[in-house]
């Protein structure tokens, strides 16, 4: 015979005292112990913010230390920095929160089943995430005329090239990501947060690549965004377009825009003839 159900006004208050109560709690946290150990992107997130804020906050002070004659002449070149690096991030983030979308209602099987082509949703992406970042940015770039006297427009047609550049390469940091919460699931969904970042300490955002160690000025000339970054300050100091840094950034855009675009559509491939893109989950 079933026993009575109690009251539902009842609270854990009115309960007894239980002595497995603590094992209770250690089951509690034993679980998201476990779930840590399944998945290594929520470790490496805990220990990712911290690193990442000491390592650009340590070369912006270094540099300014040394170079206090430059912030001084440098009006709105910080602003102008933030916005760009901005249209980076929401490039990147729009690309991968629209894919992540598909996921969170359940729609990606649909998806993968109806006669969309791999290509097309790529593509489909790709204009949510320019729409999703003009929306972003550009309520942005006014406040910053309102409030500081600074506009990004000044850079002229080269900010065109700048934004074009930083949307290729948020495109291929989107797909990146993509690609990899297709292999692991969506216990790889906070490195749509942490990929952008981990490169923004070479990225010479708010200093030049010349206060970086040598073999990390290597590093940052690999990337794009080191020559957009550079070129700005070009632009707004010397009132120069350097061709040459504006070649390179494309020129590394394309390589690694091609080569995030073939390891999604394989990622993509391989889940769908593996089943995956019905099951993908924690």
């Amino acid at each position: 015979m079933n026993s009575p159900m109690p009251p539902l006004d009842q609270t854990s208050e009115d309960f007894p005292q239980s002595p497995g109560r603590r094992y209770r709690i250690l089951a509690l946290l034993l679980r998201h112990i476990y779930l840590m150990q399944g998945s290594w992107p929520r470790v490496l997130e805990m220990m990712y913010w911290p690193t990442i804020q000491i390592i650009l906050w340590g070369f912006m002070t270094e540099f300014f230390l040394t170079h206090s004659s430059w912030v001084a002449q440098a009006s709105g070149v910080l602003i102008s920095a933030v916005l760009l690096w901005d249209m980076l991030f929401r490039a990147q983030l729009g690309f991968s929160l629209s894919f992540l979308e598909e996921l969170w209602s359940r729609n990606i099987g649909n998806l993968a089943i109806s006669p969309i082509r791999p290509w097309e949703f790529l593509t489909g992406l790709m204009l949510m995430s320019l729409l999703r970042t003009i929306i972003a940015i550009i309520p942005a770039t006014f406040v910053a005329i309102l409030l500081y006297e600074t506009s990004i427009y000044d850079l002229g047609l080269p900010l065109v090239a700048f934004f074009a550049n930083l949307m290729l390469m948020g495109w291929a940091l989107g797909m990146i990501v993509c690609a990899l919460i297709l292999r692991v699931g969506l216990g790889a969904e906070s490195m749509a947060w942490l990929v952008i970042f981990l490169i923004a300490p070479v990225s010479a955002i708010y200093y030049p690549v010349t206060v970086l160690p040598e073999w990390l000025q290597t590093v940052a000339w690999s990337l794009p965004t080191a020559p957009v970054f550079e070129g700005m300050r070009s632009v707004l100091f010397e009132g120069t377009f350097r061709e040459d840094l504006f070649t390179r950034a494309l020129s590394l855009n394309a390589v690694y825009f091609s080569v995030s675009a073939l390891l999604f559509l394989w990622s993509w491939r391989d889940s769908r003839r593996r089943g995956k893109l019905l099951d993908i989950g924690e």
